[in-house]
């Protein structure tokens, strides 16, 4: 242990200001590189391609209502597509649930594409998520699709997978939008298109976003045109604007955390032009883990009488085998236990959050200095270096990740298995999506918060009364089997 200690400064340096973070002793890690067990994240469906037409021929109603605007009034909701069950949801809003093929016991069973199914079946997955079972039926018809669902229950394959099943690739025209709000959620997305069009070698997927010289991406887009664009609001906007890319032919619109997108009001407008550039005869599929009734009647704004599932109400978003716990301290006191957590708790990979950029380059700093194998992602990177950094991550090269809220939402990193909530989050959102990058598709996680202030004590108090969990103390020791993958 002695030797160990010393290649390991023994103290954090002093920072100045209010971003300043106490000295902490600091021992040997003991922290076992243990494999992540192997999960399912993605995947699903399919029942041959079918028009949209074909599921609008199946609406009872007897006039067709035009895709509405975001500027438009909303409509009263349609009727009911036949076979679809309907339940009313606590706001009094319907939520229907298709159940086409919901008693399936594996991707088998949703009749996809063989060479889709091949890619799915070579990336180990067997049996879909609950979400996945909900969604997939209804949205390979090609129906408009609303999905709050909690963290790391697959959302993502549902539309990945749904789009590929419809997708008829033509050479020059783009298929498919998919915007999301940050960039390395868009570099992830298209990995996901890459991983599941392995097989289906016709189709090509491009993602763009900020902090890249547009003219290379125009380069790129004209030199390799894509059937799928994945991409942050803003850059996909310039490009669509200046005719880079031809969104007339697309069939296929999706919004992956569209509470997000859609509550800034930048963001919405560049959203919108978007949407407008594309036809409206078109499939629109929105996700989220969190959304409130007011953002849900604005997504409903968008679609043609939408499918809306809720896989947990709102009550029960908190995840499933994620342990959680809070420790009560001083600021002053938070390096010294955070150098213990990391010193006694078995981790694959950890994610530490802080609240601002200052604070995430500092701890980072501190964590180097004294030897922990720490990485840290913030908005202030150049956009190369964040990519670097997301990968470097992803790969296992590091295992300790210090970051703002900017990786907070849909960032799937397999090994990661504790989340240390260093500041606490603005809301009882930000817990939820903070709190999720642990435990995914149901795997075992933990997720440790450092409570420092009455205004941390009563965010506490909202994740407490919002998700109806009690987040207890932590206790002096924790069983490892109860947040470590078997």
């Amino acid at each position: 242990m002695d030797a160990a200690r010393a290649g390991r400064r023994e103290t954090f340096p002093p920072i100045d200001a209010r971003d300043r973070v106490s000295r902490a002793t600091t021992g040997a890690s003991r922290v076992p590189h243990t494999r992540a067990r192997d999960r399912e994240r993605s995947p699903a469906r399919a029942m041959p391609p079918k028009k949209r037409a074909t599921a609008e021929a199946a609406v009872e109603n007897d006039e067709e209502e035009e895709l509405l605007d975001y500027d438009d009034v909303a409509n009263a909701a349609g009727t009911n597509a036949p076979g679809d069950a309907v339940d009313d949801t606590a706001d009094g809003t319907t939520a229907k649930k298709g159940y086409v093929g919901i008693h399936s016991t594996g991707f088998r069973d949703f009749l996809l594409k063989p060479e889709l199914l091949r890619a799915i079946v070579d990336c180990g997955f067997e049996h879909p998520s609950e979400v996945q079972h909900e969604c997939i039926p209804q949205a390979i018809l090609g129906m408009d699709v609303l999905c709050q669902a909690k963290s790391g229950m697959g959302k993502t394959a549902v539309f990945v997978i749904t789009v590929l099943q419809q997708l008829e690739p033509t050479h020059g025209e783009v298929g498919a939008v998919i915007l999301c709000n940050t960039r390395e959620l868009a570099y992830q997305i298209s990995h996901e298109f890459e991983r599941f069009s392995t097989f289906l070698g016709d189709v090509t997927t491009a993602v763009v976003f900020g902090g890249i010289p547009i003219n290379q991406q125009r380069e790129q887009l004209k030199l390799n045109p894509p059937n799928i664009v994945v991409g942050t609001p803003g850059r996909l906007k310039a490009l669509a604007n200046d005719g880079t890319l031809n969104l007339k032919k697309c069939a296929h619109f999706v919004l992956d955390e569209c509470d997000k997108m859609l509550e800034e009001l930048d963001m919405r407008s560049d959203v919108q032009e978007i949407f407008k550039a594309t036809p409206h005869d078109k499939q629109v599929m929105m996700f989220t883990a969190t959304l409130s009734k007011e953002l849900r009647a604005l997504c409903k704004k968008f679609m043609n009488d939408p499918m809306e599932i809720f896989v947990d109400d709102e009550t029960k978003l908190t995840l499933h085998g994620l342990v959680q716990h809070y420790v009560k301290l001083e600021e002053a006191e938070k390096n010294r236990k955070l150098n213990d957590l990391l010193d006694s708790l078995m981790f694959n990979q950890v994610v530490i959050f802080v609240s601002s950029v200052s604070r995430c380059k500092a701890l980072d700093r501190l964590l180097r200095e004294c030897n922990f194998p720490s990485i840290g992602i913030h908005g202030d990177m150049k956009q190369e270096e964040r990519l670097a950094c997301y990968k470097s991550f992803k790969d296992g090269d590091k295992r300790i990740l210090v970051a703002t809220d900017l990786v907070a939402r849909g960032i799937d990193i397999e090994r990661v298995n504790i989340v240390i909530n260093y500041d606490m989050p603005s809301s009882a959102d930000t817990y939820l999506h903070r709190v999720g990058r642990a435990g995914r598709f149901g795997t075992k996680g933990l997720a440790v918060t450092f409570v420092a202030s009455s205004e941390d004590t009563d965010v506490l108090a909202s994740v407490h009364e919002r998700f109806e969990v009690k987040i207890e103390e932590l206790p002096d020791e924790i069983d490892q089997s109860t947040y470590m993958p078997s």
